[in-house]
Order: structure tokens, then sequence, then C-alpha cells
């Protein structure tokens, strides 16, 4: 029998939070059924194993972020969005660590069908419209766009740039700037292998 107030989306809100605490990595069902205190057999009843407990999460946490950089594009166009939602990113990846790195887990096909990585694609995409980039050269950017925004950011929460000037503050903003530089000027001819 199920546990009176235990459900799917408690239980994936708990262990988001679990996952902010001590990494996504570490977030098991055993895990959090020590922290609701209970036997892990009880929350089988809702959750299948520990990666639908993380597909699970990676979903709310996408979700989250896509709510978030929607919010923040809201009326703002070229190099305005484009900041918006780097700084989006980089905040999220902040405040919530372990969530973060929930949002690039792995997904099925069907999960990810299902949740909000489509939006972020879409909120990319909605930014490039101000720079006129067509096809291929918009998938490209995207893909450029999502490379600078997570590699930065991980690097940064890993420690990468706090023993050196200057400040990754300074570093972030000239490559908002340079970015938006490029897609202003993005080459049009074909690159050689």
């Amino acid at each position: 029998m199920a546990r009176v107030g235990l459900t799917p989306q408690r239980l994936t809100q708990a262990g988001a939070e679990l996952a902010d605490e001590v990494g996504f990595d570490h977030v098991t069902v055993s895990a959090l059924a020590r922290r609701f205190d209970v036997k892990v057999a009880s929350l089988y009843s809702h959750l299948a194993n520990s990666h639908d407990l993380k597909t699970r999460i990676a979903l709310l946490a996408l979700e989250e972020l896509a709510d978030r950089g929607s919010a923040a594009l809201a009326g703002r166009a070229g190099k305005d969005a484009l900041a918006a939602l780097a700084n989006v990113y980089r905040d999220y990846a902040r405040e919530h660590p372990g969530r973060y790195d929930a949002a690039r887990f792995r997904l099925d096909p069907t999960a990810a069908a299902a949740g909000a990585g489509v939006r972020h694609s879409q909120m990319t995409r909605a930014i490039l419209r101000g720079y006129d980039l067509g096809e291929p050269d918009q998938t490209h950017a995207v893909r450029l766009l999502g490379s600078v925004f997570h590699g930065y950011v991980s690097l940064e929460l890993a420690g990468g740039f706090s023993h050196s000037a200057p400040d990754s503050q300074e570093s972030w903003a000239h490559i908002l700037n340079a970015l938006d530089s490029l897609l202003r000027n993005w080459p049009t001819a074909t690159p050689t292998p």
C-alpha cells in the first residue's frame, strides 16, 4: 500500500532538492527513502527505479528552465535576448547545481518528446530570428550557443575560473559580446573539412 502523502510529484520534487544538496549522480531511490524515513520498497509504488526518478528530475529541471527562459525572453530581441537566455542557464546552474546537471541527463526518445527540451530549442531559435540566420546556419548557431552556454557554466561550476584573473563575470560579458558579434557577422561560405 502506498504511504499517505507520497506521490510521484512529491518524490520528484524531493529528489530535485536532494540533487542540489548532494549532486545528481548521488540521487537514488534508496537515498530518497532515507529522506522520507521509509523503506525503499514503499517508494516502488510511485517510482519504477532510480533511472525513473532521475528521468522525472530531469524533466522537472527542463520545465523549470524553460519557464524561466520564456519569462526572460518576453519582449527582448537581439543581444538583449541572447544575454537574457544565457543568464537564465547560468543563474539556474548556480542556484540549483544538481537540477542543472539533471537537465542534461540523457532521456529516452519518448521522455524527451514529452519534456520541455523542445522549448529550449525553440527559445534559442527565437533569439536567432533577430540575427536573420537561415538553415542550416540556424542549426549550427543553436549548437554553438548551447555548447558555449553549457560549457562555460559547467567549467565555472567546477571551479575552472576561480584561480585566475579576470573575474569569470567579466569573461562571461566578453563572451556574450563576442557571440552577438559572431551572430551579426555569421560566415556565409561553406567551410571545408
